[in-house]
């Protein structure tokens, strides 16, 4: 019991610290800066370890004992009588205790029923620390890949302007027509407002990200470290991620959202039994004494409702129809965690070989198909349709290998969250 005080002590000081901390985010921000202020100040996991001391609460008085019942009664006062006899000698007086007995385990079947609740609610939050990484890595990568965005936008305006002005030296010596400089006026306009987009979609991922870690005001700067594509992870994707064993039995046995509904089941269970012993009545035994007219003796009580009309029958139906629908809430459990797995497992595996194509062919083809055809407008062998096409062609293979990139490592992520094994999985990202 101390130790239950003393831990939610430590929870809700470290509730009242996360108002008190200071709120300003790093100015160069890595994923593992991220997800360790977010573990250290998401309000969320407060609320779940709060949940774990209410839990322990419940088991610490599921355990308790019936409190002994202090009785007095006084009989025979007389109200109109003559010369009364001194006031103790004159009535019947009776002290005494009674004590409730709980037959047939009801005491251990409680406290196991409230136990299991417990590890249940250990276990979600194992749950939404599994869960709040996932949500931290994806909003992170959501960030690179909006200043990845922002900086191919950037690139190609400038590449953009750089034709622009020398179209603009060559209208003034006579050598190009002012339709084809306001064109090329026009669609600078539309890559000026990529720029625009990038910048705005920048803006809104990290105010996200600054939400998930609990950092205000949501609108402060700040730099991302990690690459959506770091090269520990290239030399990676020549092969998939392995685990030891089966994936899918992997995350059957670490799942813990798989293990709430694990200790849900149990606890079900354990809440039928306890329904099934409510059906034999509690009793109570008492014993004082007497005190009769001057008169001293011992009394004993016994005593017990008679089970004629209601043994309980709606409690134990009730508890066998929730141990059911907690065995079904842990079949589709199983099955969702397969489901994930092998999602995870798809996807780490489409993604590989994507990303491989996007920056093998069609990357490199766009690039020097841009080179060529820009060389040739500036000959006078191409003409600015041409040179449209080919930018944003090469401006869509770009932003085709970002999103290839990041779809690749929110996969990766995917897979970890799935097997519910971060260490196992970290490895991956770091071999």
């Amino acid at each position: 019991m101390k130790r239950s005080f003393l831990t939610c002590g430590l929870l809700l000081a470290g509730a009242s610290r996360l108002l008190a901390q200071d709120s300003a985010v790093p100015a160069r921000l890595s994923l593992e800066d991220a997800l360790r202020i977010a573990e250290a100040r998401n309000p969320q996991l407060v609320v779940a370890q709060l949940g774990v001391i209410a839990s322990d609460a419940d088991v610490m008085g599921a355990g308790k004992r019936p409190n002994p019942a202090l009785t007095f009664t006084s009989e025979g006062i007389p109200v109109s009588q003559q010369n009364r006899p001194p006031f103790f000698d004159n009535q019947e007086l009776a002290f005494g205790i009674q004590q409730e007995f709980e037959p047939g385990g009801r005491r251990g079947l409680r406290t196991e029923q409230a136990q299991r609740g417990a590890d249940a609610s250990r276990a979600m939050v194992r749950d939404g620390l599994r869960q709040l990484r996932f949500e931290v890595r994806r909003t992170y990568m959501q960030v690179v890949l909006a200043r990845a965005d922002g900086n191919v936008a950037r690139t190609t305006l400038e590449e953009i302007d750089k034709v622009l002005a020398l179209n603009r030296a060559r209208y003034e010596q006579g050598e190009l027509s002012g339709v084809d400089l306001r064109r090329l006026q026009v669609e600078r306009f539309r890559f000026a407002d990529d720029v625009f987009v990038a910048e705005l979609a920048l803006k809104n991922t990290s105010s996200a990200l600054l939400a998930l870690l609990n950092l205000r005001p949501l609108g402060q700067p700040f730099d991302t470290i990690d690459e959506l594509l770091p090269p520990s992870l290239a030399v990676a994707m020549t092969s998939p991620p392995e685990a030891t064993g089966s994936p899918i039995g992997l995350a059957l046995a670490s799942r813990p959202d798989l293990d709430v509904a694990r200790r849900e089941m149990e606890r079900a269970d354990a809440g039928l039994r306890l329904q099934s012993a409510l059906g034999t009545p509690s009793f109570f035994v008492g014993a004082g004494l007497k005190r009769d007219f001057g008169m001293m003796g011992w009394i004993f009580t016994f005593g017990m409702p008679l089970p004629i009309f209601d043994r309980n029958q709606a409690g134990v139906a009730r508890a066998d129809a929730e141990k059911q629908q907690a065995t079904a809430q842990l079949a589709a459990a199983e099955s969702q965690v397969s489901l994930d797995v092998q999602e995870a497992l798809n996807a780490v595996d489409v993604t590989r070989r994507r990303i491989s194509y996007v920056e093998g062919e069609y990357l490199k083809s766009a690039r020097e198909a841009r080179d060529i055809v820009l060389a040739s407008y500036r000959g006078g062998a191409a003409t600015l349709i041409d040179y449209l096409d080919a930018e944003r062609a090469l401006r869509e293979a770009l932003r085709t290998r970002n999103r290839a990139r990041f779809d690749y490592r929110i996969s990766l992520f995917q897979y970890e969250a799935a097997l519910g094994t971060p260490a196992a999985a970290q490895g991956k990202e770091t071999r």
